[in-house]
């Protein structure tokens, strides 16, 4: 396994490769769906973003609520490719990783090699065990949307493949 210090190098992103087992720490962000849509709507009325996205890494999650004495409740990966259209200009804007589950579309594919990006694959039906390395939880921003709403989390030890490396070599298509 291999630790990555959040916000990313770019030679810790040249470094990994598909199908490598990491350890993530650091601040990352959570958004989904709904979320994506309201960031491509203020990009696209040229407003400002709640967060910003320089070397920002956005875990697609939409976290359970917590229990009582805990940060954050069950936080398993959601499926990826319904943020495909999003991630291009998402990368254009500085971001560097995203987290998920699942295959991903050749134009992110063709995104993340151009900004050598990351696509990390978080392990499904773990969401329970995942939550166990998110130590810090801040809302950012569409608390409107509860569990879709964008949130800032500091993960120690959050464990992840690489699914897509900087070079487009894919985990989903390794032999």
């Amino acid at each position: 396994m291999k630790r990555i210090q959040l916000p990313m190098t770019i030679e810790d992103r040249l470094s990994l490769k598909a199908g490598d087992m990491v350890y993530l720490n650091g601040e990352i962000f959570t958004a989904r769906d709904a979320a994506h849509k309201k960031l491509k709507d203020l990009i696209d009325n040229g407003k400002p973003l709640p967060f910003d996205m320089q070397d920002a890494v956005i875990y697609y999650v939409g976290p359970t609520p917590a229990r009582e004495g805990r940060v954050i409740g069950s936080a398993g990966p959601t499926t990826s490719s319904r943020m495909d259209s999003y991630v291009p200009q998402l990368f254009d804007l500085g971001m560097i990783a995203m987290i998920g589950k699942g295959k991903r579309s050749e134009e992110v594919k063709q995104s993340l090699i151009a900004h050598k990006g990351i696509y990390f694959v978080a392990p499904g039906g773990a969401g329970a065990l995942l939550s166990e390395r998110i130590v810090k939880r801040e809302m950012v921003a569409f608390e409107e949307l509860l569990s879709e709403a964008i949130t800032r989390l500091t993960v120690e030890d959050f464990p992840c493949f690489v699914g897509l490396d900087a070079q487009g070599n894919d985990i989903y298509d390794l032999d």
